[in-house]
């Protein structure tokens, strides 16, 4: 998580959302990411595509099976969708996110009966750094 989060700097240092992302399996880095929609004009660049794009063209293939996503922010609807789409067994976040969370603030993207994969998912983990990156950064941009 700690890597998560000098991601997230690094993000918050160009004017992103600080929110960042790493993809292992075992102890391998399979890719990273950070928020890059604003740098790269992509609604899609969350930080959690951007490693998921990583690791799999790192490992030649989209599924990423035994695979744990640690990112610093609990992911959005669109980003869990890609997740369980690529298989990818643990999802370990820090910040919940109360506006836009799918892993149980808004919604459960992960709970979904009907998807067919399940991941593992664990939240608040290192909660209070993740938030304050966040906050600190909002903050900064209101006034």
């Amino acid at each position: 998580m700690q890597r998560a989060i000098a991601l997230a700097r690094a993000a918050a240092s160009r004017g992103e959302v600080p929110v960042g992302a790493l993809l292992v399996r075992g102890d391998r880095v399979l890719g990273e990411g950070s928020n890059a929609p604003i740098e790269r004009c992509d609604p899609t660049a969350h930080a959690e595509i951007e490693a998921l794009r990583a690791a799999a063209k790192e490992v030649g293939d989209y599924r990423l099976t035994d695979t744990t996503l640690y990112v610093t922010l609990e992911p959005c609807t669109m980003c869990a969708a890609a997740l369980v789409h690529a298989r990818v067994g643990r999802v370990v976040f820090g910040a919940w996110d109360p506006k836009a969370g799918a892993a149980g603030s808004i919604t459960d993207v992960f709970a979904i009966p009907q998807l067919n994969h399940r991941v593992d998912v664990f939240g608040g983990v290192l909660a209070d750094e993740c938030g304050t990156l966040l906050s600190e950064f909002f903050r900064a941009r209101r006034t």
